[in-house]
């Protein structure tokens, strides 16, 4: 099994090195991709004349429609390549964050879809302004989702620079920025044209691809196996080397030396889906509550077959291309998908999964730079600094000026992380959301008596305890894989800050509240809590 082994780590090897000398095949469908998208978002921003059309589509999308969408929106870079190449080297353990990412999704379904719909306007802050004071809660609101947005961002476009040593043979760091820089140019062009109606149909074709995609490659590794899920688990184990060799069938792989790490990682993940941002806008796209239920329900459908999906895609790429490939190929871990195409297909099934990798960073990027101007022109600027004196098209101009600013500031970052880790950008965009959004939103839902203290308390005190903790964490020190590799001492033992962040948001909310002297309306707060459960107003408040 040694000679299998090493005989098909040195074709596939060889063919990454043809196809890194020939990337004209990869940009080629990468182009198709472009031009397609592009030509639907110039028909959709057709109608995009009032802040309604140009952040959430008019509220135009289907149940089913959105729920295409907010797949394409979450399956992110990471979802795709990340897990697949985790599975691949750490198996079981690797599993683990599917089944994070995809619990989460009842926490949302569960706790705020609906009652946001109901409740909100265009952004979260819309949700959180609603009973409390207008300029110090929509200022914090806005503030966590700028951070969130830009983490985020940050390691969507370091892993378009990362992957293209694999995909399109550009190995010196001036090629990958230039890469960072067109990912970005794209982005902005997209969110100038079509908005959130543009961005949504973005969103929903690259669902249909990653799926599709990930689904015929599943077929195809099955097929390989006679259609026998054991057969493909026992060649995973033969090419595995991990010792033993079936550890990567059982826990502890990855976090046995310290599972404190994941139980703060799968808290920030199942508890930070529902504060992203980014998701939370996505409801506001469809015309009533129902549709957002819907939407959430179909989401769950989605993602769930293609956590599944990665499960096969994982253990076959450990299998047939082995760890030590994936992990020696330029991209790392990241290359476990691309590699198994490879094998699989050839230079053109590599071609089709480099241009749904650039799609999946493409699109996901678009989804954030929307929210984060939204936040801005609609939060800070119109209902801040205007205080809610703005003429109609005044604040998607501000909004698309907002775009080319966090275009810029993408790009400047993204090629300033090049070659980091960039885990901690994710798990900090996770984190915060978790630690500072969530609790507010909980609390604003749920908790007549909640404060405007209480507000502001959570989302800054949630905000500085997950920056700190990373920044204090082996995620910045100490470590190979650091940030700042093999340099000082990690003085915070775990990778993410949830296991404590999280409750302290929590209990920030809580105590700026039992302390506020200020009573907030109790008119207000019951008309929040019908609304929110019934729906009944939101109508009305929404389109006037």
């Amino acid at each position: 099994m040694s000679d299998v082994f090493a005989g098909l780590a040195e074709t596939v090897t060889s063919a990454v090195e043809t196809v890194e000398n020939n990337p004209v095949l990869n940009i080629s469908i990468f182009g198709a991709f472009v031009a397609v998208t592009m030509f639907i978002v110039i028909r959709a921003s057709r109608n995009n004349k009032t802040a309604a059309d140009y952040y959430a589509a008019g509220r135009s999308f289907t149940g089913p429609q959105n729920g295409f969408a907010i797949s394409g929106d979450y399956l992110s870079a990471a979802s795709f390549l990340g897990i697949c190449g985790a599975i691949a080297v750490n198996g079981y353990d690797g599993f683990l964050y599917s089944i994070g990412f995809l619990v989460a999704w009842l926490v949302a379904l569960l706790l705020v879809a609906e009652l946001m719909r109901n409740t909100g306007k265009f952004t979260m802050a819309d949700v959180l302004a609603f009973r409390l004071k207008q300029a110090p809660v929509r200022m914090a609101a806005a503030i966590t989702t700028l951070a969130v947005c830009f983490f985020y961002l940050l390691a969507q476009m370091a892993g378009a620079g990362g992957l293209v040593s694999l995909l399109l043979g550009i190995n010196d760091a001036i090629g990958q920025s230039v890469v960072v820089a067109v990912v970005g140019v794209l982005m902005i062009v997209y969110v100038l044209i079509g908005g959130m109606k543009g961005t949504t149909w973005v969103q929903i074709v690259k669902a249909f691809l990653l799926i599709g995609g990930a689904l015929v490659m599943t077929i195809w590794v099955l097929a390989l196996n006679g259609f026998n899920l054991n057969t493909l688990l026992e060649s995973a184990v033969a090419a595995s080397t991990s010792d033993p060799k079936d550890a990567i069938l059982g826990p502890g792989l990855q976090y046995g030396k310290n599972p404190w790490d994941f139980v703060s990682l799968a808290i920030a993940l199942v508890l930070g889906t529902a504060g992203l941002p980014h998701v939370l806008m996505r409801f506001y796209t469809v015309p009533t509550a129902k549709e957002a239920r819907r939407s959430v329900v179909w989401a769950i459908w989605l993602i769930g077959l293609f956590y599944l999906l990665t499960l096969v895609l994982g253990y076959g790429a450990g299998a047939l291309v082995g760890p030590d490939a994936i992990k020696a190929a330029p991209g790392g871990v990241n290359s476990a998908a691309p590699l198994l195409a490879l094998a699989l297909g050839g230079p053109l099934l590599l071609g089709f999964i480099s241009a749904v990798a650039f799609a999946t960073i493409l699109a996901v990027v678009a989804g954030l730079t929307i929210t984060a101007a939204a936040s801005f022109a609609h939060d800070i600027y119109a209902n801040v600094v205007k205080k809610g004196n703005v003429p109609p098209d005044g604040e998607v101009k501000v909004a698309r000026r907002t775009v080319l600013v966090i275009g810029v500031l993408a790009i400047v970052g993204g090629i300033g992380v090049q070659g980091q880790n960039v885990a901690f950008l994710v798990a900090l965009a996770f984190a915060v959301a978790a630690s500072a959004n969530l609790p507010t939103i909980i609390y604003s839902l749920f908790w007549r008596r909640f404060s405007t203290r209480g507000a502001v308390w959570s989302m800054y005190g949630g905000l500085a305890a997950a920056v700190i903790l990373i920044v204090l964490s082996p995620v910045f020190w100490g470590t190979e894989t650091s940030v700042f590799k093999n340099v000082g001492t990690a003085i915070w033992p775990l990778n993410n800050p949830g296991i404590v962040s999280i409750p302290l948001g929590f209990f920030l909310g809580w105590l700026g509240t039992v302390t506020s002297s200020r009573k907030e309306d109790p008119v207000k707060a019951a008309e929040m809590e019908v609304r929110s459960l019934t729906g009944y107003g939101a109508e009305k408040a929404v389109d006037h």
